[in-house]
């Protein structure tokens, strides 16, 4: 076995009914005393979670941005940390998916280092691997409320969409992590089925190229994979329905992805179809805001296989294991038509529709820029293999 390190965040879950009863409680143990709400519109004016904070805080309540937009740009960012910084705040309360979670933790950020976020994000040498600052500075602790599950939910990492449709601001500071994550039945259920379902597919897709990475992980790793699948792929079906177990067993798949990788796992770049998917989709649909997660990877995923399969065979295989897909010489197709049914079953479309040529240039430029999926800047040796897959996910 190879050697490996597990370093476990400390973070409190409190789940199911009644699970945002606790929230209280948790800020008189950190001894906060204004807490500040980050949401978007939608969580904001058509959801009642923002008045029951309110209420459940009282004089600890110290305001709420509640206009943050899909994929955290940099502007919403900003102006959420001013406004935090304008009320006094000494806590985050992060309520929605995985585009507040993650801005969130940059509000945090721009807080406590009191810089222009541009200097604190991660750099892209011309000939060298990308360089995180460090970000020592203290931050004030996050609570994450979820409306609908996401593997942002437990991490340091986070990154913004530029204004100009550009590479992604990519940040990193472990002093982000939450301190506490609420999956509320009641909060669960406000996000509307199609969002549920988004989200659940981002958290399945990963789940499912995981497991394509078992056999080669480190045994606490591979308890993470193999039952972030089985509840991944077990909640996925249920999610277009009034189902709050299925969302709350999505949340804990996705938390599990996050142990993952505290127990030495590397679920963004496990493999090269991974890498490719996870790399091109997030310059997709930084660029093309009408574009969501789900829908990318959806599109993504059996051209990565066509593709790149030659690169990394027995991820192919552990796919189609997990699939059911049996052994042959024609594995890689019968893999990929797997995968499309799966998809396909979850009612979301295989191609992404027509994508401009000024897009499609700048989107394979921006993935050559993507941290979790190429530390060691490889990617760039296969472009012609990134731009066949958009080629085929766009026609």
């Amino acid at each position: 076995m190879e050697p490996f390190t597990s370093i476990s965040s400390a973070v409190r879950i409190h789940a199911g009914d009644g699970a945002l009863d606790r929230l209280p409680g948790e800020l008189a143990r950190l001894g906060a005393a204004r807490a500040f709400v980050v949401c978007g519109n939608s969580v904001a004016t058509r959801t009642p979670l923002v008045e029951q904070l309110r209420a459940a805080l009282g004089d600890r309540y110290a305001g709420c941005y509640g206009r943050m937009r899909k994929d955290a740009p940099l502007e919403d960012v900003e102006q959420a940390a001013a406004s935090a910084r304008a009320a006094g705040a000494d806590l985050l309360i992060a309520v929605g998916a995985g585009s507040v979670v993650k801005a969130t933790r940059v509000v945090a950020i721009a807080m406590g280092e009191g810089r222009p976020l541009e200097d604190l994000a991660t750099r892209y040498p011309g000939n060298g691997p990308p360089v995180s600052p460090r970000l020592l500075a203290p931050k004030p602790p996050i609570f994450n409320v979820l409306t609908a599950p996401t593997s942002a939910q437990n991490r340091g990492g986070s990154a913004l969409r530029r204004f100009d449709g550009g590479a992604r601001l990519e940040f990193f500071d472990p002093r982000t992590r939450p301190a506490a994550i609420f999956w509320d039945s009641d909060a669960l259920m406000t996000a509307p089925p199609a969002l549920a379902q988004s989200t659940g597919l981002g958290v399945y897709w990963r789940a499912l190229m995981s497991r394509g990475a078992v056999r080669q992980a480190n045994p606490l790793a591979q308890a993470a994979r193999l039952h972030a699948y089985a509840l991944a792929s077990g909640a996925l079906r249920r999610l277009r329905e009034p189902d709050a177990d299925a969302r709350l067993e999505m949340c804990a798949a996705a938390l599990l992805q996050n142990r993952d990788e505290e127990d030495g796992g590397r679920p963004f770049d496990a493999h090269w179809i991974a890498r490719a998917v996870y790399a091109l989709g997030a310059a997709l649909f930084n660029r093309i805001p009408d574009l969501d997660q789900g829908r990318v990877h959806a599109a993504l995923t059996a051209p990565a296989l066509r593709h790149f399969a030659s690169l990394c065979p027995d991820a192919v295989d552990q796919i189609g294991e997990a699939l059911g897909v049996p052994s042959g010489s024609s594995r890689t197709g019968a893999v990929a038509a797997a995968v499309e049914t799966a998809f396909t079953a979850a009612g979301l479309p295989l191609t992404l529709g027509a994508i401009g040529a000024a897009d499609r240039a700048s989107v394979l430029e921006s993935t050559l820029y993507n941290f979790n999926a190429d530390r060691a800047r490889e990617l760039a040796m296969h472009r012609d293999r990134l731009a066949a897959m958009l080629d085929e996910a766009a026609a």
